[in-house]
């Protein structure tokens, strides 16, 4: 095997003169992150589920005034379809509105930490794990990769 996989990319290497402590902290900041990102996932999900519910609802408006109930579908057409989900917004407004502020001051922020503290390298601490968890000099533990370093 050799050697160079045997080592972590010199980006996952934590910079000379950074402790232990200030590792942990950044893991723990990027661990925010990734959980920020999961939730906008979600957000997002919501964004479209209720996209498709209300053309569902438009469907169910046209099949039911279809099926002789005129009153019941106006009533569902007037007040329910295209009705905004929060004050004033559709579930785009909120997902832009989500993006452009949390989101993004929440990524600048995590960055410019990064920036400060690790000479901007990313999941140095997973890094350190993986390191610390492998079975050095083993097939399917290397490292790195072998391709694209």
């Amino acid at each position: 095997m050799s050697t160079d996989r045997e080592l972590p990319a010199p980006e996952h290497r934590r910079p000379p003169g950074t402790g232990d402590d200030t590792v942990a902290a950044l893991g723990k900041l990027s661990e925010s992150l990734e959980t920020v990102e999961r939730a906008r996932g979600l957000l997002y999900s919501f964004h479209q589920l209720i996209g498709h519910a209300d053309l569902q609802l438009g469907d169910a408006v046209d099949a039911l005034r279809s099926a002789g109930h005129g009153a019941t579908a106006d009533r569902l057409e007037t007040e329910l379809v295209g009705l905004n989900v929060l004050d004033g917004r559709w579930t785009f407004q909120v997902v832009e509105e989500f993006d452009d502020g949390y989101w993004s001051t929440f990524r600048e922020l995590e960055r410019a930490a990064r920036d400060e503290l690790l000479d901007g390298r990313r999941h140095l601490f997973e890094a350190e794990m993986k390191e610390a968890r492998r079975t050095h000099g083993r097939a399917g533990h290397e490292a790195r990769p072998s391709k694209g370093e």
